[in-house]
């Protein structure tokens, strides 16, 4: 079974959800409607089983749609040996509905994080899950929300061109191997959409965006976010890892211009 990137999926979505956005009117409640049209543009005919082990903590209604917190995670007990090993994250009312994708490995245990992303207007949030074998799962939770992802925007370009890609990198202390440790990230960005307009001239400023973190521990995998433009300015991502020996944590980010940042934290007890 050929499974999709997430470049792809957001190509093969985009233009459907985009015109969708534009022509619809505004809903003062979230639209049921969306998502069998986006799931049909997403992943097509595949079968999708509704379940309980994939969990979303969110507020019911935000006080910032263009800050939401909320935290994904799996059940693994729950989850009664289905594996799952990626995560694609939507808002479905969103002009870009996509909003990350988690590639997950063994070392998170049972997988946890939390993270800030963006509503345009009242929205469910879609969890969807795939295991190895190309088999999806489906967990969603409404939020109230708006007017996260257009708008306007302004201050000083080089001030925040000069800031972007700081990078603040933390391991909870003291460190148990074989059990859950906490990892904090952060990093400036203004996580432009390619939506939002310049204050002054009205015109649309460009996407410039953080679009690719990626975690590593001992240089094994972790978890790699592919992320959108539905992620929240200055990006916040904090989940659990196992840690199975002292060692050196490493991240990566990467941004749609192709600057990359890199920062290792020395994990010991």
């Amino acid at each position: 079974m050929k499974v999709l990137s997430a470049n792809n999926l957001i190509k093969a979505g985009l233009a459907a959800m985009l015109s969708m956005f534009l022509l619809a009117p505004a809903h003062a409640e979230p639209d049921t409607k969306l998502w069998p049209i986006m799931k049909e543009a997403f992943f097509a005919k595949r079968d999708m089983q509704e379940v309980d082990f994939i969990k979303i903590d969110a507020p019911r209604r935000a006080e910032s749609g263009a800050q939401v917190p909320v935290t994904f995670s799996i059940d693994n007990a729950a989850a009664k040996g289905v594996v799952i090993t990626k995560l694609y994250a939507f808002v479905d009312a969103n002009p870009i509905p996509l909003t990350a994708t988690y590639h997950l490995s063994q070392a998170l245990g049972n997988f946890q994080l939390a993270t800030r992303i963006r509503f345009e207007t009242d929205a469910f949030v879609r969890l969807v899950g795939e295991t190895a074998d190309g088999k999806l799962y489906i967990a969603s939770r409404e939020i109230r929300a708006a007017g996260g992802c257009g708008g306007t925007v302004d201050g000083d370009e080089a001030s925040i061109r000069a800031s972007a890609g700081k990078i603040k990198f933390k391991v909870d202390q003291p460190v148990t191997l074989n059990s859950p440790t906490a990892i904090t990230f952060n990093i400036k960005h203004p996580m432009r959409t390619g939506l939002q307009r310049e204050l002054v001239s009205q015109g649309f400023v460009p996407a410039f965006y953080i679009n690719k973190v990626v975690f590593a521990y001992n240089a094994a995998p972790v978890l790699t976010i592919d992320v959108g433009v539905g992620t929240a300015e200055d990006p916040y991502f904090k989940f659990n890892f196992v840690p199975a020996a002292l060692g050196k944590l490493d991240v990566t980010a990467h941004d749609n211009e192709g600057k990359g940042f890199v920062q290792q934290i020395d994990v010991n007890h």
